[in-house]
C-alpha cells in the first residue's frame, strides 16, 4: 500500500516533500488503526487545509474570493462498521463516539466534533442519501489557529467518508463543503460562510463567487507559484485570539449598515458606483465612517478578485502579486483588520508586514491572512530570500512560526 501511495504524493504535497517522512506518517496511521480497532483493512482519506489568496472578508456579504487547498492535510484510516456508531480517534484529542441513529441537535455538543458528525449525517439524510457507521483514526498537519482551517478540513473529511463508504462518491466536493457548512451552522453553532469548507474540499486554486450563496460559481485555475520562483509562506505571529470575537463580528454587520441604506441585506446587492455617488448621504444616515471604509474595501476587493484570477490564467505573476499587495493594503487601511481597535498596543500582524516589506524590497508580496486582528500573514517570497525571510520572522516571533506551503491539486478524497 505504501509503495502505491508514493504515486499519489505529488498530487497531495506538491513538488517538495520528504518521501520517507510521508511513508512513516501513513505507516503509523495504518498501524494505529490496527492497534485501536483491530483491523489493518482500512481505507485512507485525505482532506487539505486551505489558504485565502484573495477576497478578504467578502464572502459573508456574498462577495468573491480566491481560495487554495494546501499541502498540509488531515489524513484518516477508516473502516466500516455494522452498526450506527461513528468513532473517531484524532491524535491529541478525546475519542468521539456518536450514534447517528439519533440526529437531533444536542445543546451539550455545541463546538465539538461530535456535533459535526451528527450534523453532516443529517445533511446527507436531507439529500436523500445513505449513512452508516464507521471508525477512524486521524492525524493532521493543519495546525489549529494557523488560519489554514483545521476545522473545515475535518468537516469535509467526515463528509467524504460518508460519501465514499455509503454513496459511491455521489456528492461533488462543493456539495461536501455545503454539508460541512450546514453542520457547522446548525449543529456546531458557528454562523460561518462557505469559504473555508469550499477551499479545503475542491482542490487547487479556485475563485468562488457567492452571489448565489446556495449555488456558488467556481472558477478553478491551475497554478504552481514555485514555477514562477516564489514560495508561499504563512507566518503565525502568535498573538492571542482571546477577546477578539467582537472585532471579527463587527465586520459583516458594518458592511450591511451600508447595504441597509439601499434597503438591501448584503453589499453584493449594491452597486459600487451608487455607493460612491451617495457616500455623503450614507455617511450622514449611518454615522459610522468605518462602515463606509469597510464597504469600500468590499467593492474594490471584489474587483481585485477578478483581476487576480485573470492574471493567474494568463500567467502574469507580476500582475497577480501586485494585486495581492493591493489586497493587503486595502485590508490594512480600509477593512482595518490588521490589529484590534480594542487593543492598539498589540500589533503583531502589522510588525510582521513591516518586516516582510523590508526584506522583500518590492519583490513578491505580503498581506494579512484570513480573519485578521491576530494570527497569520501570507507572503510570496522569491527563492533567494526564503532563508533570510524565515530567519527574520523566527527571530521576531519564535522558532517554527513560519511555514512554507504549496498548492495541492487533489480535492478531498479517498486516496487508497
Amino acid at each position: 500500500m505504501i509503495s502505491d501511495l508514493r504515486n499519489i504524493y505529488p498530487d497531495l504535497y506538491g513538488k517538495e516533500y520528504n518521501e520517507n517522512e510521508m511513508d512513516k506518517r501513513f505507516t503509523a496511521l495504518i498501524e494505529k488503526h490496527k492497534e485501536i480497532f483491530g483491523t489493518s483493512d482500512a481505507a485512507l482519506f485525505s482532506a487539505a487545509g486551505r489558504t485565502e489568496i484573495g477576497g478578504n472578508h467578502t464572502d459573508h456579504n456574498l462577495g468573491k474570493v480566491i481560495g487554495g487547498s494546501v499541502n498540509l492535510d488531515t489524513i484518516g484510516a477508516v473502516s466500516k462498521r455494522n452498526d450506527s456508531r461513528v468513532i473517531i480517534a484524532s491524535e491529541g484529542f478525546p475519542v468521539v463516539d456518536v450514534d447517528i441513529s439519533d440526529l437531533e441537535v444536542k445543546a451539550g455538543e455545541k463546538n465539538g466534533t461530535d456535533s459535526l458528525v451528527r450534523g453532516i449525517a443529517k445533511a446527507f439524510l436531507n439529500l436523500g442519501l445513505n449513512i452508516g457507521g464507521w471508525e477512524a483514526n486521524t492525524t493532521t498537519k493543519v495546525l489549529g489557529g494557523s488560519g489554514l482551517s483545521s476545522s473545515a478540513a475535518i468537516e469535509v473529511l467526515i463528509a467524504e467518508i460518508f460519501n465514499n463508504l455509503y454513496n459511491d462518491d455521489k456528492l461533488s466536493p462543493i456539495e461536501l463543503a455545503k454539508a460541512g457548512k450546514y453542520a457547522e451552522n446548525v449543529y456546531f453553532g458557528k454562523p460561518s460562510g462557505l469559504l473555508d469548507q469550499a477551499s479545503c474540499a475542491v482542490g487547487g486554486v479556485v475563485g468562488i463567487d457567492f452571489k448565489d450563496n446556495d449555488n456558488p460559481v467556481l472558477t478553478p485555475v491551475s497554478v504552481s507559484f514555485e514555477d514562477y520562483g516564489y514560495t508561499m509562506i504563512i507566518t503565525d505571529t502568535r498573538g492571542s485570539h482571546a477577546d477578539l470575537t467582537g472585532e471579527y463580528a463587527s465586520v459583516p454587520p458594518e458592511m450591511r449598515e451600508v447595504a441597509a441604506y439601499y434597503g438591501k441585506k448584503n453589499l453584493r446587492e449594491v452597486s459600487f458606483s451608487d455607493f460612491i455617488r451617495d457616500m455623503r448621504d450614507i455617511r450622514e444616515k449611518v454615522g459610522n465612517d468605518r462602515a463606509l471604509l469597510r464597504a469600500y474595501h468590499f467593492f474594490t476587493e471584489n474587483e481585485r478578485v477578478d483581476f487576480m484570477l485573470q492574471a493567474l490564467k494568463e500567467g502574469d505573476i507580476d500582475g497577480f502579486l501586485g494585486f495581492v499587495q493591493e489586497s493587503g493594503d486595502s485590508s490594512f487601511r480600509f477593512l482595518q483588520n490588521v490589529y484590534p481597535s480594542s487593543s492598539p498596543k498589540n500589533q503583531g500582524l502589522a510588525l510582521a508586514i513591516a518586516l516582510s516589506e523590508k526584506i522583500l524590497q518590492g519583490e513578491g508580496a505580503v498581506r494579512v491572512h484570513g480573519g485578521g486582528f491576530a494570527g497569520t500573514i501570507q507572503a510570496y517570497v522569491p527563492e533567494h530570500l526564503i532563508d533570510k525571510y524565515i530567519k527574520a520572522m523566527e527571530n521576531l516571533f519564535g522558532d517554527g512560526c513560519s511555514m512554507k506551503i504549496a498548492i495541492r491539486k487533489r480535492p478531498v478524497s479517498r486516496i487508497m
